[in-house]
């Protein structure tokens, strides 16, 4: 050993235990050439351990792969790890799958755990905190042989497999610790994926080549070439010309004409939330005027205001006329029926009277001004939604400035606190993971609060969740998620508009197409044509 929303239930079970687990073995009549992939999704970094962003999951999942992974139902399937159980309540073991090799050849064992633990623990600090949350709780991990890995926890953590589930394993390297900056440079990334790296063109292109000795099987495709194209007009473009076999992120008002044009549509309900988030930390915000242009104090921290402008949001819009039926209003982190989520929660019909009294009651009878923000082509209906959102709002005398931008602009404005508001989206494994990471209060050491950009802070919903992070899997922790939610989503630091359905559209050389929930787009999850 080297040392140092609805969901569709069951939905094709079996296959997606075998998509999932790394990829579909190809049979000799399968068997194809090079798959042309348009994604919307904008590779951000080669260090799949850097930021936890689902465009790099998805992306770099055909070369890293997980311990754990997560099937359509988001249960828990054996990856790298055959299986695992806890010892104690501070302990678990996890027996590793025998006879796997990273693609330079070298064999993947229980070093390559504890390494990608301490890399992710220890020696990355993304500016989001990436995966840190996953492993901040780790107190020791150790390996009594190659094929078993034995971590302690600083308490209990009965959701640990779970992490697991989004950690992509990294190969031990001679000394050291691999740097971001060197993957980045073209240090070719070494996994045990079923895709092997070949050349990767920020903002345009990655390439992939099958890796012949997947222990998983054969993969169908002997290349992957996946374009980089943010609009989704173009998309829908290069798919309708044959130009690509597989185009994700279709706009629902392109899905009946892509239909009439050939082509095949797979959708799936998602296991996201999409929202506006409010700043309620500082005291001043840029875009936010009284209707004089002038400077005002925040308003969102008020709890009225952030009442009011919920209540003055108009969901059916945006799920019925934007999504064209291809969404679920939310009023909560997950669609409702799913576990940790709350049967109280439910969407409200906008109350523009009721809106503008809260508002004259928060001190603001004429409205205010303000700049709402958010990327446009990274979801599906963005600048669409920032539009009819402004709509409502102005309704009861807010009147905002809708302003879209790139995700990659976007998101570098966010960060450096260019906006006062913002429309975003986030998706997670579980109900918990998406209450720690975009409404706990911001705390590097614990890891909580890593999308929590607006700074909210709420103690008495920080000790509720900490509560039911602490129940095993079960009932119980799915009330005690409940409970939490109810506390949390009552103050209103977010406004949940919507959960999305993911839709792909695919042309004649593939057979069928298997989405997931979370929405990744590989090439494990399209099957060829048979001839």
């Amino acid at each position: 050993m080297k040392l140092g929303s609805p969901f569709r239930p069951r939905l094709l079970s079996a296959l997606l235990i075998s998509i999932f687990l790394g990829s579909a073995p190809a049979t000799p009549a399968q068997e194809r050439g090079e798959l042309r992939i348009a994604t919307s999704y904008k590779l951000m970094t080669l260090d799949p351990q850097y930021a936890n962003l689902n465009e790099n999951t998805s992306l770099l999942s055909h070369i890293y792969e997980r311990l754990v992974y997560q099937d359509e139902n988001l249960e828990l399937k054996p990856g790298l790890a055959t299986s695992w159980r806890p010892l104690s309540d501070t302990q678990w073991a996890f027996k590793l799958r025998d006879k796997v090799r990273f693609h330079d050849g070298s064999a993947f064992d229980a070093d390559d755990v504890l390494y990608t633990i301490e890399r992710i623990r220890d020696f990355l600090k993304p500016p989001s905190g990436g995966f840190r949350s996953y492993v901040s709780g780790i107190k020791s991990v150790s390996a009594p042989d190659p094929l078993t890995v034995l971590i302690e926890t600083d308490g209990a953590v009965p959701n640990l497999p779970l992490f697991f589930s989004s950690i992509f394993v990294m190969n031990r390297p001679a000394e050291g610790f691999e740097t971001t900056e060197n993957l980045n440079a073209g240090h070719p990334p070494n996994g045990t994926g079923p895709y092997r790296f070949e050349s990767w063109s920020s903002g345009e292109s990655l390439r992939l080549a099958r890796n012949d000795d997947y222990w998983g099987g054969k993969p169908a495709w002997s290349k992957v070439t996946f374009r980089v194209i943010e609009n989704p007009a173009a998309r829908v473009a290069a798919l309708s010309t044959g130009e690509v076999d597989v185009a994700d992120a279709i706009p629902a008002r392109d899905v009946a004409s892509l239909k009439e044009r050939g082509a095949r549509v797979a959708s799936v309900g998602a296991a996201r939330v999409n929202f506006v988030q409010f700043d309620v930390a500082r005291d001043t915000l840029p875009g936010v005027t009284d209707k004089s242009g002038e400077p005002i104090a925040n308003p969102f921290k008020n709890p009225l205001v952030r009442r009011a402008l919920t209540l003055a949001t108009d969901r059916g819009i945006l799920v019925d006329k934007i999504l064209a039926g291809y969404g679920t209003a939310a009023a909560q982190v997950f669609p409702n029926g799913l576990p940790g989520t709350s049967a109280k929660l439910l969407p409200e019909a906008p109350n523009y009277d009721e809106a503008k009294m809260l508002l004259a009651k928060a001190g603001f009878p004429d409205g205010f001004n303000l700049v709402l923000a958010g990327p446009a082509g990274r979801y599906p209906g963005d600048a669409e939604s920032l539009q009819a959102v402004a709509q409502s709002w102005a309704r009861i005398g807010v009147n905002a400035q809708p302003a879209a931008a790139p995700f990659s602009v976007f998101n570098t404005k966010r960060a450096a606190g260019d906006y006062g508001l913002w429309y975003g989206g986030t998706s997670g494994e579980a109900v918990d993971i998406i209450l720690h990471s975009l409404l706990a209060s911001p705390d590097p050491e614990r890891g909580t609060g890593a999308l929590n950009f607006g700074k909210y802070r709420n103690e008495a919903f920080d000790a509720m969740l900490a509560r039911a992070e602490s129940i095993a899997v079960g009932p119980e922790r799915n009330a005690a998620l409940a409970q939490a939610t109810e506390l949390v989503m009552a103050d209103q630091p977010i406004i949940p508009l919507y959960h999305f359905h993911h839709i792909v559209g695919y042309g004649s050389r593939i057979g069928s197409y298997v989405l997931h929930p979370r929405g990744w787009t590989t090439a494990m999850q399209t099957l060829p044509a048979m001839e």
